[in-house]
């Protein structure tokens, strides 16, 4: 397991695939006020898309996906900078690129970087980090006193 180099500015990825990115948007502009404040980063296309969406949250640029993005944000968690990935992906289709879309599955799965492939996955995600921070924040205060 990789041990994140600082959990609170850990890197978060977003990426989506051209059908599934408009549900990506609306997932972010639902949870703005938790994406608030972290460094976000997303491959080219989505995030382009993100920002011509509005979603006036800063966002790290990567490659898009075809021209190496993915294995970018591989390196990333390899480093230890990334704390989720969020991939909105269409599994209907199969890109040329497809290795490398499965090396950031695997990473992920091995590096135990938790990843969410659909919107569903990505509210349970959301919520059980929610829960996480406000015990660390109870936790904190009762070590404090």
């Amino acid at each position: 397991m990789i041990k994140l180099k600082n959990n609170i500015l850990s890197k978060i990825v977003v990426i989506a695939h051209d059908n599934c990115k408009p549900d990506l948007l609306d997932f972010l502009m639902e949870r703005k006020s938790w994406f608030f404040g972290r460094q976000i980063v997303a491959t080219g296309r989505t995030a382009e898309y993100l920002e011509g969406g509005k979603l006036n949250l800063p966002l790290i640029h990567v490659n898009k996906g075809s021209d190496g993005g993915y294995l970018q944000i591989v390196e990333m968690i390899k480093n230890g900078e990334v704390a989720i990935v969020f991939f909105f992906r269409d599994a209907n289709i199969v890109q040329p690129y497809h290795d490398d879309i499965c090396k950031l599955l695997n990473t992920c799965d091995l590096l135990n970087i938790p990843i969410s492939t659909n919107r569903s996955g990505s509210e349970l995600l959301i919520i059980g980090k929610i829960r996480m921070e406000a015990s660390e924040k109870i936790q904190s205060k009762f070590n404090s006193n």
